[in-house]
């Protein structure tokens, strides 16, 4: 028998400050923690809604991702949070849907000898490789959101009021980077918006487990602005309450068929 039901939506933020919001906005849940990763199951305005809280940096984000998934079978993930901002024409709190996620702290370097010093510019981005089903390799230095995930909070860009929502390119590394000039080469060289230190495993995770995936990042601090701000608990609470308008947004049109 066919079946036709909502789609069970997963949010995760990798500190407090990234899902507190949500939580607040549940009321009631139950948590359930698995090893140090913690994952809140309740529900928002009628919407069962799995909140996960990562914690910092590609292997937790890798780890944790893995057991949502095992555990609980979202129909869908978002990864949101923070980010520090790429693109000098992004202040703080403007927000990033990640149309594109790459990994900007994996590359090959060549040869050099000794004293002869380090030459980033002629650094190779490393791929990832993915073992597809029928067993070939796939490399990949790019995932990309879901497409229809991204046009519903493209849909919903205009109710958020916190700053401007862009669509763009989101770095993944498990690095805080502060130097101007290596955030104005990743900008100019691979078009990135912002990074952080999630989304990429989460994505890497997700293509594995054919679990469609979308990103979203508020910036909370920039090196390239005038700003003068780093407040990455607001940029948190903004970015959940956007995400949870486009995770409502998704589960208004969206059904999922299910075969019994």
């Amino acid at each position: 028998m066919l079946m036709q039901m909502k789609p069970l939506i997963a949010i995760q933020g990798a500190m407090d400050g990234e899902v507190i919001g949500l939580l607040e906005a549940m009321e009631t849940y139950k948590e359930e923690k698995f090893g140090t990763y913690s994952f809140y199951i309740g529900e928002i305005d009628s919407m069962p809604l799995i909140v996960s809280r990562s914690e910092i940096g590609m292997a937790n984000a890798a780890a944790s991702t893995t057991i949502l998934i095992d555990k609980y079978h979202p129909d869908l993930i978002i990864n949101q949070g923070t980010a520090g901002g790429h693109d000098p024409n992004l202040r703080v709190f403007d927000t990033i849907i990640g149309e594109e996620i790459i990994h900007i702290n994996s590359f090959m370097s060549p040869h050099r000898d000794k004293e002869e010093g380090m030459s980033p510019e002629n650094w190779v981005p490393m791929h990832s490789f993915i073992r597809e089903e029928d067993g070939r390799l796939e490399e990949k230095f790019v995932f990309k959101s879901d497409p229809e995930l991204l046009s519903a909070a493209r849909d919903v860009a205009g109710e958020y009021s916190r700053g401007k929502v862009v669509v763009g390119k989101i770095g993944t590394a498990d690095f805080w980077n502060r130097e101007i000039d290596r955030i104005e080469w990743f900008h100019q060289h691979f078009q990135t918006s912002g990074e952080e230190m999630e989304a990429y495993a989460v994505a890497q995770i997700a293509d594995a487990f054919k679990v469609p995936f979308l990103s979203i990042r508020t910036i909370s601090n920039s090196e390239v602005t005038d700003d003068g701000i780093e407040d990455l608990d607001t940029a948190g609470r903004y970015c959940a309450e956007f995400s949870l308008q486009v995770a409502k947004k998704i589960y208004q049109q969206e059904s999922v068929s299910l075969s019994n």
